[in-house]
């Protein structure tokens, strides 16, 4: 499984980057792999805020219905409008084209909380 070095994990599988005060979130390649191939992904608007480690939306693929859990609390920037039409490029390329939301995040000590590579390979292996 990928595991990209320069992003941050959480226990639940989503992965993290941060630049600035924004945080791009999506789930990562091992995630997207034990759920098979995915169908629909529902996402919140932008304007919503979320909590740290609250459901932020749901992912449905062949296999199961999955929550999507925020890794940090903040407001919803963006979401991915692809996925809307193409679910599937979370399977395809989950750390690029397969990103799900941004969020200006509120809280940086909430960053403790995530996991280095390192500690997320050592999760999954």
């Amino acid at each position: 499984m990928k595991v990209e070095k320069n992003l941050l994990y959480t226990e639940e599988h989503e992965w993290v980057f941060i630049e600035n005060d924004v945080a791009t979130i999506g789930i990562t390649d091992y995630a997207q792999n034990e759920l098979g191939d995915i169908v629909f992904v529902e996402l919140p608007d932008v304007g919503d805020v979320v909590n740290q480690m609250e459901a932020f939306g749901t992912i449905e693929a062949v296999k199961a219905v999955s929550d999507l859990f925020a890794p940090l609390s903040g407001t919803i920037t963006e979401t991915n409008p692809l996925l809307s039409d193409k679910p599937e490029l979370i399977n395809q390329d989950p750390f690029g084209e397969g990103w799900m939301i941004k969020i200006k995040y509120s809280d940086k000590s909430e960053l403790d909380a995530l996991l280095t590579a390192d500690e997320y390979k050592n999760k999954i292996s």
